[in-house]
């Protein structure tokens, strides 16, 4: 191969900078990769495509919420709701994959079909491992309860599947459902955990805009215990429970669902609250919920132990569907014959934020990282303005300081056209105090105006932010100051805008430990 046609090669910065721009270079700027790298490897040879090169994707046709993965015979087996008869024909079904790594995945067919009882398609819900076999199909036995639309008038209830054979195939329990519909018209997506303190099963369902919790020794006869109300958020959907062991050595429950926020200017994302759970009732630490990611594209999220570690309390992962309803069905996949994509794989942690105050930290999965085929570092780069990097690429990690003294606005423009007329802009806007993504600059399938730029709060006083962002064919996550504040959207550029630009406004802002790897 032709070292000079890799867009990862090696660079001297004044002869590739020039001295036209107006950039200063503060210590010298080096290169590391592998050598006699195959061609596929390259990211200027990349296939001409919006399959993601990191990201999973539906093999084809149609996906999106998934479930909540569980750890078995030393790997994670996933869930999502797949329809193979997408565009023409409705229904979902639970497509199933397998994974060591939480990045590389094999596909395992369908594992609960559609239409196959008088119950509707299987929607959304969770699998448990049943230990100890209370649910009569032995121990250790998977139990799945899911949604589906009722035979006699489609309402949403409870219904439950079992497997013997380690998640690969599911049979109905009966056509009746274990949780039948008390006169509501939402009535979906069952979360279920085993709760150690009471000893008995707990269940979350989305419940329009209340979360109820229900409680059963066997996982067959539920029973209502509570209701926990939100207000300002919508319909919520995919609730989720668990416990986490913050970074101070307390304890908290946290409760999450996806919700839509987007009237009072809060994300549609995963809203979660912070609290307690005495085993009846979730007691909040405030009404007001946070928010697990700022972007457009992060819903019908889950959160799962690490099945590797011992103390699963420490820390958890989590994944989302990367779309949104508002333009799902408007994809440009389709041409290439599928439409579904989620997150990656992220690391949660709990962290204090203030007395009996706590939010959730989210990070890439460091393999992810380690995983890179290639590497550039730049020590430290002065901007005022612009300067564009001597590299291109559509699929990479890339790691900045940015500290000012006097700013406007700066930031990094990803996947930029040859003309500089099209780019998506991570960055912060120091005068407003906020952090942003913008798409607006390329192709995006938020055609309304509404799903631009995302922002979140930040404090600007402290004059310095870092960004972790990672880049796939389609796709733009962000991850500010240790996992604070994330973004997840989608974009679709044009194929061939690959560049990658710094740039400040309004004053000059320092870019240091620049690190850029590319990812396949």
């Amino acid at each position: 191969m032709d070292p000079k046609k890799h867009v990862w090669q090696r660079h001297s910065l004044l002869c590739t900078f020039g001295l036209s721009l107006i950039i200063a270079i503060g210590a010298a700027a080096y290169y590391s990769g592998r050598n006699n790298i195959p061609e596929e490897a390259a990211p200027s040879h990349s296939p001409l495509t919006y399959r993601a090169a990191y990201h999973f994707t539906t093999p084809d046709k149609w996906k999106n919420d998934p479930q909540r993965p569980i750890y078995l015979d030393g790997a994670y087996h996933y869930y999502y709701l797949y329809n193979r008869d997408y565009p023409a024909g409705n229904g979902t079904e639970w497509r199933h994959a397998v994974s060591t790594d939480l990045m590389h995945w094999t596909d395992k067919g369908i594992a609960i079909p559609k239409y196959t009882n008088p119950n509707g398609d299987p929607w959304s819900g969770s699998v448990v491992e049943d230990g100890t076999g209370s649910a009569g199909f032995g121990k250790g036995a998977l139990v799945a309860i899911m949604t589906q639309p009722s035979a006699d008038g489609g309402q949403q209830e409870q219904y439950l599947w079992y497997s013997t054979d380690h998640g690969y195939t599911f049979s109905a329990y009966g056509n009746a459902p274990v949780l039948p519909n008390p006169g509501t018209a939402d009535f979906r997506d069952p979360k279920v955990i085993w709760d150690d303190f009471s000893r008995k099963w707990i269940m979350v369902l989305a419940e329009g805009t209340k979360i109820g919790f229900y409680e059963s020794k066997d996982l067959k006869a539920w029973h209502y215990m509570s209701g926990f109300v939100t207000e300002g958020i919508g319909i919520v959907e995919c609730p989720d429970l668990y416990l986490m062991y913050a970074d101070d050595g307390a304890y908290r429950w946290v409760l999450g669902a996806s919700a839509n926020g987007i009237a009072s200017g809060k994300p549609n994302t995963y809203a979660y609250w912070t609290g307690d759970f005495n085993g009846i009732a979730f007691l909040p630490d405030r009404k007001e919920p946070q928010w697990l990611d700022y972007g457009f594209d992060w819903y019908g999220a889950v959160t799962f132990e690490d099945g590797t570690s011992s103390s699963t309390t420490q820390h958890r992962y989590a994944m989302a569907w990367m779309n949104n309803w508002q333009y799902a069905q408007h994809t440009p996949t389709l041409r290439e014959g599928f439409n579904g994509m989620d997150s990656i794989v992220r690391q949660i942690e709990l962290k204090q934020a203030g007395r009996d105050s706590y939010h959730l930290v989210s990070e890439p999965l460091e393999a992810l990282g380690q995983a890179a085929e290639e590497t550039a570092v730049y020590e430290q780069l002065v901007v005022n303005g612009s300067a564009t990097l001597p590299l291109t690429g559509d699929s990479y990690e890339l790691n900045t300081d940015i500290t000012w003294s006097e700013l406007k606005n700066a930031g990094v423009r990803l996947r930029e056209s040859a003309d500089k007329s099209r780019h998506v802009d991570v960055g912060v806007f120091a005068e407003a105090g906020y952090t942003y993504v913008n798409r607006a600059y390329t192709g995006n399938p938020g055609k309304s105006g509404k799903y631009l730029e995302s922002t979140a709060p930040f404090d600007v006083s402290r004059r310095k932010i870092h960004l972790k962002i990672l880049v796939d064919r389609t796709s733009v996550e962000v991850f500010i100051d240790d996992g604070s504040v994330a973004y997840s959207n989608v974009v679709f550029p044009e194929l061939g805008d690959q560049g990658i630009s710094l740039f400040s406004d309004g004053g000059t802002a320092v870019f240091s430990n620049i690190v850029i790897k590319a990812l396949k």
